[in-house]
């Protein structure tokens, strides 16, 4: 017995977790619903906490270049406070509300390269901690997908997705990254512009449409970055002429002169993003068009961050397979 208890303490023969999700995507700002599978291991337990934490693979920029890392941005506690018999069975259903600006992982079902993952954590009284990491999927929401229909529809290509650290300055922004959609320009635009890059800040009221554009230089001038933003509703989504207001919004970008310093974008001293709010939503978008053209690359580059995410608790694992074998040492000498 005591040589079972120090084997529980290693976490060898401790309980096991698994998360199962519902399969439909998530959505930013809704529920994201399952169950945790537990089943106990060689000895009776006491579970003290189940605990669910959003982790985002995001780029952080530095001198030397970008380095990537896990950040959590959201954490819940959904059960514990009970005891986990030997071998027992038990299933913890859980309904959790995303922050409304949860990164959108897929667009039209294309991977968009974004990855996030659902980490549960299993806290056992007098024992390791257990953990499970699953992908999680989000989808875009109506009037963000309308945005990028119709930059899909004015000629716009989709060229990469990432998260960055660091705030916006003068918008709404909660959580400590941001996302951005880089798109290449359209015919229309690429004498102006090398890349547009477009953040969603979504609320429950609306959403904030920061857009950013790389501007090109002339032959006695380089080229500089502009940043305006636009708010839009999450009402009315179909009754809206999206090209036009998307092309409104590009054109102003463009003709927009003032430059900004970078580091007061995100979060340092600096004058506000350029704002123009649209509340109002009116005609229709035009149905069967082609979209962003997200191709099989977004998911290659999806799978590699995954793995980057992932590599912390593959080195949890390692160290419990390492403590499986001192214990099982251990217990063969006594």
């Amino acid at each position: 017995m005591v040589f079972k208890r120090l084997l529980g303490s290693l976490g060898v023969g401790g309980p096991t977790v698994d998360t199962v999700l519902s399969p439909a995507p998530a959505l930013p700002g809704g529920t994201l619903s399952g169950e945790i599978r537990l089943r106990g291991g060689g000895s009776d337990v006491d579970i003290e906490h189940v605990t669910l934490e959003l982790v985002a693979g995001v780029e952080a920029e530095h001198e030397e270049g970008e380095s990537g890392s896990g950040v959590v941005f959201d954490r819940f506690t959904v059960g514990g406070g009970f005891p986990l018999a030997e071998g027992e069975e038990r299933t913890v259903p859980f309904t959790v509300t995303l922050p409304w600006e949860t990164p959108v992982t897929e667009l039209y079902g294309q991977e968009l390269g974004i990855t996030l993952g659902l980490r549960t954590e299993l806290s056992v009284a007098g024992a390791r901690d257990k953990a499970d990491l699953d992908r999680l999927t989000v989808s875009a929401r109506p009037v963000q997908e309308a945005v990028l229909e119709a930059f899909g529809q004015l000629g716009f290509g989709f060229r990469s997705a990432d998260l960055e650290l660091g705030r916006i300055g003068g918008t709404g922004q909660q959580l400590p990254f941001h996302q951005e959609l880089e798109l290449t320009p359209s015919p229309a635009y690429a004498h102006a512009v090398n890349e547009i890059e477009v953040t969603f800040l979504a609320a429950p009221t609306g959403v904030e449409v920061v857009l950013e554009a790389d501007k090109r230089g002339g032959p006695l001038s380089s080229g500089d970055d502009t940043l305006t933003r636009f708010t839009v509703s999450h009402e009315g989504v179909g009754h809206q002429d999206w090209n036009t207001v998307v092309d409104g919004w590009v054109r102003e970008l463009v003709e927009h002169r003032e430059s900004y310093d970078p580091d007061a974008a995100y979060g340092h001293d600096r004058h506000e993003a350029h704002e123009r709010s649209r509340p109002g939503i009116g005609a229709g978008v035009a149905a069967g068009a082609a979209g962003l053209a997200v191709g099989v690359a977004g998911g290659l580059v999806a799978a590699e961050i995954a793995d980057e995410v992932g590599d912390s608790f593959e080195g949890d694992d390692e160290e419990q397979e390492e403590g499986q074998e001192e214990g099982q040492g251990e217990q063969e000498e006594g």
